[in-house]
């Protein structure tokens, strides 16, 4: 008996188009999807962002530090010489103020007038220029002084008095005051010199608990479907449920970073505060309160000006010599324009910098470091600024790069009670000898090895508990749109 074929309902067209009979079953039992027509499926997976993790930043730039405490505190010392803004003066020919209230509900506000007869100062008016070099012949900070709180009286050099000859500096409230030195005669003693004793600015910050968890039921991990990976933190070969697993800790390696970077303290009044969520100073912040910000960077090729205005800024402040600039893409392309423009070797002012200085292999227009007055830079891309799932996908990102001072600062412990040198950034977190906080990861849950519960899945923990110390912030720069 010959053997006859049993088609179904399949009826075959005589051209290329879908008909409602046309169609393979996958659960007829008699027209079964014939392995011929199986799907190519590729075990590999496609990486199509690239490197997705956003940590590295601090690992450039800082440190990681074990601390103990629930708070972390340092001091950073105030600057040497005695100086003072914000000075005023009357129609009185000799005696300036200075202004030792500025607000007086503020106690943060309040200045100490610690200039000394005979010493010699510059009074100079910020509006204008103008300024006179004075003796001061009696000062409140004076024990016997007769003047009022914050007043000192003096005798310029170069005119009668500070209203009488070429400089008025009289009914001003835009003097600035500093001390250059000192004069005395002959034979005298120096009770009129009183002792300044330093003081300093005290900082603190306090860690915040970081936490992520992956779970899997024990049904999924029986099911298993193979995918070829190769994920960021270098795991390769082939995966199944640890593929999420290795993700979110990939994905909280990234939070540990950015938490202390983006973090905020909670501010009095709220919603976070109501919460029992008191926040910590990240980076960005930390620089806002206590560094310095420039708002709408945007150098033209060629000009140096508003750099310029970043130099002259570091002058007045630490003056570290190599800094590091991490930047947006549209930041660091308008440094490349605005180097570019003042380089002149080569064809129309470019340089060729790859193959061999051959101009007609490969031409490059970027710079990974300049050196500008006494200062060196070393440029870099931030990808955290550029990745579209965080800062980068915003169509005008509020933070546009940061300037960061290379080496390390000089503060005062108060737990070792000295002075110790610390990295301007890095990280501290909780650890003990029984606990150690940088970063844990345990496995609960009654599957994939794990038996401390009757859950069926098995659960994975992530925990760390840090806060980011940004010392000497004066010298860090933050750039901004």
């Amino acid at each position: 008996m010959a053997l006859s074929p049993v088609f179904g309902s399949i009826k075959p067209s005589q051209k290329q188009i879908t008909t409602p009979e046309s169609y393979l079953s996958f659960t007829d039992g008699n027209n079964d999807f014939a392995q011929q027509y199986l799907p190519e499926i590729y075990e590999q997976e496609v990486e199509r962002y690239g490197n997705r993790t956003l940590s590295g930043f601090l690992r450039m730039v800082g440190a990681e530090m074990p601390m103990t405490s629930d708070q972390v505190v340092w001091s950073e010392q105030n600057r040497l010489h005695i100086s003072y803004d914000g000075v005023v003066s009357t129609a009185d020919v000799a005696i300036i103020t200075i202004q030792e209230a500025l607000n007086p509900a503020d106690p943060a506000d309040f200045v100490q007038n610690v200039i000394s007869i005979g010493q010699t100062v510059v009074v100079t008016n910020t509006a204008n220029g103008d300024e006179l070099k004075c003796y001061v012949t009696d000062s409140s900070y004076a024990p016997a002084s007769g003047l009022s709180a914050g007043q000192i009286s003096v005798a310029p050099y170069t005119q009668q008095d500070l209203a009488v000859g070429a400089v008025d500096l009289t009914n001003l409230s835009t003097l600035k005051v500093f001390v250059y030195g000192s004069e005395f005669g002959k034979g005298t003693g120096d009770a009129d010199i009183n002792t300044v004793q330093p003081n300093f600015t005290q900082f603190s910050n306090s860690p915040i608990i970081i936490k992520e968890r992956y779970q899997v039921n024990g049904s999924d991990m029986a099911q298993i479907g193979w995918v070829e990976v190769a994920t960021e933190d270098g795991t390769s070969g082939y995966l199944w449920y640890l593929k999420a697993e290795s993700e979110t800790r990939l994905r909280f390696e990234d939070y540990l970073e950015m938490s202390v970077v983006e973090g905020e303290l909670a501010a009095t009044g709220s919603a976070a505060l109501a919460a029992g969520k008191k926040g910590t100073q990240g980076l960005f912040a930390a620089i806002q309160d206590r560094g310095n910000v420039y708002a709408a960077f945007a150098p033209a090729a060629g000009d140096l000006t508003e750099f310029d205005e970043i130099l002259a800024n570091l002058d007045t402040q630490g003056a570290i010599e190599e800094n590091m600039l991490f930047l947006n893409r549209s930041t660091s392309i308008l440094i490349d324009d605005m180097l570019g423009g003042v380089n002149s070797y080569g064809t129309d002012g470019t340089s060729y910098g790859l193959f061999e200085n051959s101009s007609d292999m490969a031409l490059n227009l970027g710079f990974n470091g300049f050196r500008r007055g006494s200062y060196d830079f070393y440029k870099t891309d931030w990808k955290y600024l550029n990745d579209a799932s965080t800062r980068g996908g915003v169509a005008t990102p509020g933070i546009d790069g940061v300037l960061v001072p290379a080496g390390t600062s000089t503060v005062y412990d108060q737990i070792l009670g000295t002075n110790i040198r610390r990295p301007f950034l890095h990280t501290r977190y909780r650890a003990s000898q029984a606990d150690d906080r940088r970063m844990k990861n345990w496995i609960t849950g009654s599957a994939g090895g794990a038996y401390t519960s009757d859950l069926d899945a098995m659960e994975v923990h992530f925990l760390s508990e840090r806060c980011l110390c940004v010392q000497g912030a004066n010298n860090f720069v933050l750039f901004t749109a």
